[in-house]
């Protein structure tokens, strides 16, 4: 069934774009210090820039989210409870009126699906889940000072807890606003995400989410060959997504990609994001600046959590 395919951006977007102009807020520029700090922390402009080159694991894995498929069941949600051991939500996994605020990934919920009204009028609610979405090149992983993070070859985003001493650059640096912080744990404070079900996928297996969808909503496969698939449901079916796979370009690129049948900028994806890396953005910011003004604000935020730890645990 051959549909007329949808302009996936707002006008005002592209114009922008088009224009080379591009609105920068607090939470940007917070953003690109952070990462600017982390990256000028752990080597020089040079070494930064050498990231530029990376052009991601040949082999690394991916997961299609389709929205007009997910029928806000939870069962993602409920399956990734259980895989991580989680406690269980205040909110029973069968409860509905959990959709009445939007929600976002915390220490006890690795993922969450929210519901946004559908725009055509008549139709049904729509659902996002939300997690991290693994990037390519994790902003995360270059703001931080101490490489708590690692980019596998498999394609998740993993996170060192050993490591982390609790500065949450990475939660400032995130795009995706993904990475949550376990306040709840005073002597060992960590900060907590979805791994993409690391093991599971080292062991030949899927992550519990994709597993758990009764819709086959969720899709997990070789990033290149989701993409594949991705092209082929929107030439396919153009009256039922909008011509973007949000995820492909986004921040130099994301492991979970997402179809919708709206814009994406309706359901609270981040659409001013640069196609680039995070990191590249401060690269002119490192050349230029000399190096000890950018490590400064590092050297600060380190003196200041190990403080903060060190009364915490007392």
């Amino acid at each position: 069934m051959e549909k007329p395919v949808k302009d996936a951006r707002s006008g005002s977007e592209r114009d922008e774009r088009k224009a080379g102009r591009r609105t920068v807020n607090r939470r940007d520029f917070l953003r690109g210090m952070a990462v600017a700090g982390g990256a000028a922390f752990l080597g020089t402009p040079t070494d930064v820039e050498a990231l530029h080159d990376l052009s991601g694991w040949p082999d690394r894995m991916g997961m299609l989210t389709d929205l007009t498929e997910c029928v806000g069941c939870r069962s993602c949600e409920s399956a990734c409870n259980a895989a991580n051991g989680l406690p269980a939500p205040e909110v029973p996994f069968d409860e509905k009126s959990v959709f009445e605020r939007k929600r976002r990934p915390t220490a006890s919920a690795y993922t969450v699906v929210n519901r946004y009204g559908n725009p055509k009028g008549s139709g049904n609610p729509i659902y996002r889940k939300v997690q991290c979405n693994h990037c390519e090149e994790p902003s995360c992983a270059s703001a931080c000072p101490v490489r708590a993070y690692t980019k596998t070859p498999e394609g998740p985003v993993l996170y060192d807890k050993d490591v982390c001493f609790g500065c949450r650059y990475c939660m400032v640096a995130c795009p995706f606003y993904a990475p949550a912080y376990d306040y709840e744990s005073a002597l060992e404070p960590k900060v907590v995400k979805c791994t993409m079900c690391h093991g599971r996928i080292k062991a030949g297996g899927i992550p519990a989410c994709a597993g758990s969808c009764p819709m086959g909503a969720i899709t997990f496969g070789r990033r290149e060959k989701l993409l594949k698939i991705a092209r082929d449901r929107i030439r396919k079916f153009p009256d039922r997504y909008v011509d973007q796979i949000y995820g492909e370009y986004e921040a130099g690129g994301t492991s979970w990609l997402y179809l919708s049948g709206i814009p994406f900028g309706e359901l609270d994806f981040p659409t001013n994001l640069p196609r680039k890396p995070i990191v590249e953005n401060t690269k002119g910011f490192l050349s230029a600046v000399p190096l000890v003004l950018t490590l400064w604000p590092a050297l600060l935020g380190l003196c200041y959590a190990a403080n903060r730890n060190k009364e915490e645990k007392g």
